[in-house]
């Protein structure tokens, strides 16, 4: 077995990120979620729902359930249209590829690293 430096393989880290920056799909979440943060309509309405949900929080301390209730169904109501924009549905959908993508990359590491531990015992 190769011994490797924790310099070594931070190293490593560095290029695997590199790789992964630039494939396709992250490249397009990238830019779906600047486009996100830039749409003033999303912003409004997640300025909307921080406000009532500090609300929420507020009432709850006071133990104003059925007002927290309301408050809830405000909030979901919101999201609901959030998700109804057509530049969320596509983010939420690149963000799940991406995702799938690290989840694959890290089950893969941790079942060569399982193996190398194995194969050294």
């Amino acid at each position: 077995m190769a011994n490797y430096s924790k310099e070594d393989i931070l190293a490593q880290v560095d290029q695997l990120t590199s790789n992964l920056n630039q494939l396709e799909e992250v490249e397009r979440f990238k830019e779906l979620e600047a486009r996100l943060n830039a749409n003033q309509k999303v912003k409004q309405k997640i300025a909307d729902i921080k406000a009532l949900q500090k609300q929420a929080v507020n009432l709850q301390a006071y133990g104003k359930t059925e007002a927290v209730k309301q408050i809830d169904q405000q909030i979901d109501a919101i999201q609901a249209e959030i998700d109804t924009i057509p530049i969320v549905a596509e983010f939420k959908s690149t963000q799940v590829v991406v995702n799938d993508i690290l989840q694959l990359l890290i089950k893969n590491i941790e079942q060569n690293v399982q193996a190398q531990i194995n194969s050294d015992q």
